[in-house]
């Protein structure tokens, strides 16, 4: 399983916005839809008014490169060029249950 942090530090005011045309445009829930997706959620930080984590889980990288080449992850990159100012991604790997 391949997990991905992924804390968006918007522009100041903008968080709000950020999150609700990433509903609007079906982003989340179209990713949520594709094969191997684990989970695809927002959250909101309590004492950072700008910045959003996004926790991303896929069954594997055939997953993840199947959701890389989607219209709404191209849709999250127009939005992060208007909303967001700075970004910080973390991937990390859990080995398959059989693995170990």
């Amino acid at each position: 399983m391949l997990v991905f942090n992924v804390t968006f530090h918007c522009a100041p005011g903008m968080r709000e916005t950020f999150l609700e045309q990433i509903k609007a445009r079906g982003i989340d829930a179209g990713a949520r839809a594709e094969p191997g997706n684990l989970q695809y959620d927002y959250f909101r930080a309590v004492d950072k008014d700008d910045d959003v984590l996004l926790i991303e889980k896929y069954r594997d990288g055939d997953a993840v490169a199947f959701h890389v080449r989607q219209g709404h992850t191209a849709k999250l990159v127009e939005l992060k060029e208007a909303y967001v100012e700075d970004m910080l991604f973390e991937q990390y790997e859990r080995p398959d249950e059989e693995a170990r």
